[in-house]
């Protein structure tokens, strides 16, 4: 969505709205799709001092799969996105400022790109998730599993100096 920023270039005190929804259903991250409900993105564009700040927060209700038990749950995911925009760079290695083509900036790439580079590379239940048993795959969430603690077969020859005593 190409959207005009024109009308406030050079009116420093200006701020222009915009809202749309972003539909990132084919987008796979950890090879599930969680993004099932339209991303709700909303924002301005503010000219302060001759200089347009763009400000956007793209949030929706993704249905995850916590990484370490494996439950479903649903997670509120907010990602704000921040930039300068400009008519030309005068400075060609700055790369926090974008560059506006005949007075129009693209939100929703923008929108698109923040959202998938905000998403957690992992993602849990909670914090405090402990996990399932690596040897019988109870839930430790739910208590201890009635597994025998295995000692480390790196130190088995010291367990074996203990059974000697």
């Amino acid at each position: 969505m190409l959207f005009d920023v024109s009308p406030i270039l050079h009116t420093p005190g200006k701020e222009l709205p915009f809202r749309f929804d972003l539909d990132l259903r084919d987008v796979e991250f950890g090879g599930r799709y969680p993004v099932v409900r339209p991303v709700a993105v909303e924002g301005l564009v503010r000219n302060s001092a001759d200089v347009l700040e763009l400000h956007l927060t793209a949030r929706t209700l993704l249905d995850a799969v916590c990484d370490r038990c494996g439950k479903p749950f649903r997670l509120d995911k907010e990602i704000p996105f921040d930039c300068l925009l400009a008519e030309e760079l005068q400075d060609e290695a700055n790369d926090e400022i974008l560059l506006l083509e005949d007075g129009k900036v693209d939100v929703e790439d923008l929108a698109r790109t923040a959202f998938i580079l905000g998403m957690d590379t992992k993602i849990l239940c909670s914090e405090d998730c402990k996990g399932l048993c690596p040897r019988c795959g109870a839930d430790l969430n739910l208590g201890p599993c009635s597994c025998k603690k295995e000692a480390d077969p790196r130190l088995a020859v010291l367990a074996k100096l203990l059974e000697n005593k």
